[in-house]
């Protein structure tokens, strides 16, 4: 399975993956967000607790070359953890994914023309 993940480097800049296909573990969500584990995975439990994601629909099992395998959680997990947990890191990810989502502004050009009319009536 080819995975994405959102990744931060050592500046504060955050990098979101043009694919729709974000998995991440726990451990990289907690590396991501700047907390520990116990804390990440309570907020998870509420997530699914509020009813708002599903586990079916957010978390997989995958299984790894060597036989391993871990959990993954989908972009809309790390959406709701990233606004559901308050520490610098995930307000840097906040902010990333709400410039990505209020920045991509179309512009719309609207064409006049003075020499002919609109309706020919």
């Amino acid at each position: 399975m080819e995975r994405g993940i959102i990744t931060m480097n050592e500046y504060g800049r955050v990098t979101i993956p043009t694919s729709t296909n974000v998995w991440m573990t726990e451990a990289e969500l907690s590396s991501l967000l700047g907390t520990i584990a116990p804390t990440l995975r309570a907020a998870i439990r509420a997530v699914y607790k509020s009813g708002v994601l599903k586990r079916h629909e957010a978390e997989r099992y995958i299984r790894l070359p060597d036989g391993y395998g871990m959990e993954v959680y989908a972009l809309p997990m790390v959406v709701a953890i990233a606004f559901r947990i308050n520490t610098p890191c995930a307000a840097m990810v906040r902010d990333t994914l709400l410039e990505r989502l209020y920045g991509r502004k179309e512009k719309q050009v609207l064409w006049v023309s003075i020499d002919r009319p609109m309706c020919e009536c």
